[in-house]
């Protein structure tokens, strides 16, 4: 009886692999190697990957606008369909890689959602809150102005005792040195207040000031000079600026982000006075105030970066 023992190909281009010949014979095939695929482009940014410099969060499409214009930002969607709008600036020193979002909505929770997003994505070195803010300090804060402020005084906690007593507990954060010299230098340089002119077409014959100081931040709309807020905040900190319904989010995401191995962003907030947080605050003065705090970020970026 004739017995095949071996293996028979015909035609050409054969390819054999895991087999084998003979009694007993048996196959042990390598360990399976894992196919590691490229990072698809627009997903969660590799941990190898360089970090962006400036992540800017704002929350309503003027200031969003403004910054696009002010840096020739475009728009770039990640495939989860989160919108992005990315650019870089020269300065003297460096080209500086500018990444900006916007949030859901107004306040603290989608504020930090959005800083999520940016660290997830872009990992910025510097965290930056652009855009307008209530001006409450009536020498300083007069509509135009831009407030730069490396410290947030959170008013929101407070205790309700019987028959209606509130006793508010502030929340007073600061930016870490590094921002704070940066800002000292601009004002050096520029002056106290440093006198700009108006970005707007209809204001360029015009100058605004801009100053440093603390802004107070909570969930409410202040919309009326006798707020017990503006008092507190008064009486808190004279020198409170402004306020806003975000920095508070943006200071406490970066204390919380702290626990991360790789190193913690810095925060500034710019803040271009729309309204004076009284019975007049309306959108009127929205794409003043918020080009002309972009345009205050982009003289800070050499300070910066």
């Amino acid at each position: 009886m004739n017995t095949n023992r071996g293996i028979s190909a015909h035609g050409n281009g054969n390819t054999i692999s895991n087999n084998a010949v003979g009694d007993h014979a048996r196959v042990i095939a390598p360990p399976t190697t894992e196919r590691i695929s490229a990072p698809v482009a627009g997903s969660a940014t590799p941990a190898d990957a360089d970090p962006w410099d400036i992540g800017i969060v704002t929350i309503l499409s003027e200031e969003l606008r403004s910054l696009c214009d002010e840096f020739k930002l475009e728009r770039h969607k990640e495939p989860g369909g989160l919108y992005f709008y990315r650019g870089e600036q020269v300065t003297p020193d460096s080209t500086v890689r500018i990444v900006a979002t916007q949030t859901q909505s107004q306040g603290q929770r989608s504020t930090m959602a959005a800083l999520e997003n940016l660290r997830r994505h872009y990992r910025p070195r510097l965290w930056a809150l652009v855009g307008v803010g209530g001006g409450i300090h009536d020498e300083h804060a007069r509509i135009g102005n831009v407030i730069v402020s490396t410290e947030v005084v959170y008013y929101e906690n407070r205790k309700i005792n019987p028959l209606g007593d509130v006793r508010r507990r502030g929340e007073h954060r600061q930016a870490p040195a590094q921002v704070v010299h940066a800002v000292n230098a601009f004002f050096t340089e520029h002056g106290t207040p440093s006198r700009i002119h108006g970005q707007l077409a209809s204001h360029s014959s015009q100058e605004y000031e801009v100053y440093p100081g603390p802004i107070g931040s909570g969930e409410a709309v202040v919309a009326d000079r006798d707020s017990d807020i503006r008092q507190y905040l008064s009486q808190y900190n004279e020198k409170v600026l402004a306020v806003d319904m975000e920095a508070g989010g943006l200071s406490q995401y970066w204390q919380e982000n702290s626990v991360h191995d790789e190193t913690n962003p810095g925060w500034i907030v710019i803040r271009g006075v729309s309204d004076n947080a009284d019975e007049e605050k309306g959108h009127a003065h929205h794409e003043l105030a918020a080009r002309n705090a972009a345009h205050v970020l982009r003289l800070l970026l050499p300070f910066l970066c």
